[in-house]
């Protein structure tokens, strides 16, 4: 008997988890496990279906399993899809959700058969896997993120599905702990803040605690094990009454001993513990750690400047398809929205740089900016080849950001400096 819960704090369809789901998956049998996600948490967004998609891709292309979706957008839907999807659910045994709204999802989950087909997979068979939104709602407490960050409510919990009553009868499960998407204002804690953290934790009960997991980092429970393991980038926080201990990625202790961290401060985990209570400002670190992406997209940045400095037109050029490879890579992870656009930023950047090299350098510009463009249009014309439309788009908009006229004729593409 296989019994999983994966609690992942954000990038659960980005290159960071591809490992902890391909062993998710082991853990459960060779294929075909049958697989389910839900689409709840999102499916009050206009861009659901697209978002579904992405996800199913990702799956299949970068963990090699497949996944169906099962609609449960609303708890009103047709009642015969509905059922059927319900009957999907109720068959898994790999359930997943990710992005979206907690308090959303929780109104359409509450009083419907899903919570107990939710609790069914974790007593008896089978593995959950909740991310970002869908974390929030494991636990007694739910924090109404959107309501408190976007629309200013007081801080106040919403009462959570309860599913993790192996960790005590009082927990609440906080993603994206170490975002820092806010710059200069704190946005640590999934956009609560240190101040708003702390005040949501005057209201718990006397054994409430919070068990934070940061970006891109998840936190594996095998219940017949009872055991817990810290996987992915950054670190899983065990948090109560302000004071908090730190389990770093790779460490794995018994369930038991987690929980004892809670109330003790100190715990025996398989590797180091540290302390992370917060100091007089509140915060956990000096600076938080940046995304993955946006780090690959400065080491690029660095790279090609090395490259252009050293006049190495075939480093740059790498430099420049590697990017490109970096932007496709995480294009299905939705919590990457603002490294995005930074990426294609720094495309056009590398480009535009290449036509100021041409234009004031005493060689023909074409010969200088020659190398670099042909190997961008090969690279559009792969993207096209294999119907990447819109990466094949992007190259182009940046070489014509850049100066350089792009004709697609009958005979090939070509290209000039305009």
């Amino acid at each position: 008997m296989t019994r999983l819960l994966a609690i992942m704090g954000s990038g659960e369809t980005a290159p960071t988890m591809i490992k902890a789901h391909r062993q998710l998956f082991d853990r459960l049998g060779p294929p075909p496990v049958p697989a389910v996600l839900l689409d709840t948490p999102y499916g009050f967004q206009a861009n659901a279906d697209d978002i579904s998609a992405r996800a199913v891709d990702y799956f299949a292309a970068s963990v090699g399993r497949p996944v169906e979706v099962a609609g449960l957008r609303h708890r009103d839907s047709d009642p015969v899809l509905r059922a059927a999807a319900l009957a999907e659910v109720a068959a898994a045994r790999w359930v997943f959700a990710g992005p979206g709204s907690p308090t959303y999802a929780l109104r359409q989950w509450r009083g419907t058969e899903l919570p107990d087909l939710l609790a069914d997979k974790l007593a008896h068979r089978g593995c959950v896997v909740f991310a970002s939104a869908a974390a929030l709602t494991l636990g007694r407490y739910t924090v109404p993120v959107y309501e408190i960050y976007k629309v200013g409510a007081d801080p106040v919990w919403e009462e959570g599905l309860g599913l993790i009553g192996f960790l005590g009868p009082e927990v609440a499960v906080i993603p994206h702990y170490d975002n820092a998407e806010g710059g200069h204002h704190d946005t640590r804690f999934c956009y609560l803040g240190e101040p708003r953290l702390a005040r949501l934790e005057e209201q718990m009960g006397p054994d409430g605690w919070v068990l934070g997991v940061d970006e891109h980092t998840g936190c594996i429970f095998d219940l017949d094990a009872g055991r817990a393991t810290v996987v992915g980038n950054g670190v899983v926080t065990v948090r109560r009454a302000g004071r908090s201990s730190v389990l770093e990625s790779g460490r794995e202790l018994p369930i038991a001993e987690l929980v004892e961290l809670a109330f003790s401060g100190r715990g025996r985990a398989s590797g180091p513990v540290r302390d992370g209570s917060p100091g007089p400002s509140g915060a956990r670190d000096a600076a938080p750690a940046p995304t993955a992406l946006h780090s690959e997209i400065r080491r690029l940045e660095a790279e090609f400047d090395g490259c252009v400095a050293a006049a190495d037109v075939d480093g740059a050029v790498r430099a420049m398809l590697e990017l490109d490879d970096v932007l496709t890579a995480w294009s299905g992870d939705t919590t990457q929205s603002d490294a995005a656009p930074r990426g294609r930023a720094a495309m056009r950047r590398m480009i535009s740089r290449l036509g100021d090299l041409a234009r004031t350098g005493a060689r023909d510009p074409k010969e200088v900016v020659g190398p670099y463009v042909d190997a961008l249009l090969a690279e559009r014309a792969a993207a096209r080849g294999g119907r990447r439309f819109s990466d094949a788009d992007r190259i182009r908009d940046a070489l014509v950001a850049a100066g350089i006229e792009v004709r697609d004729t009958p005979d090939g593409t070509v290209w000039d400096l305009s």
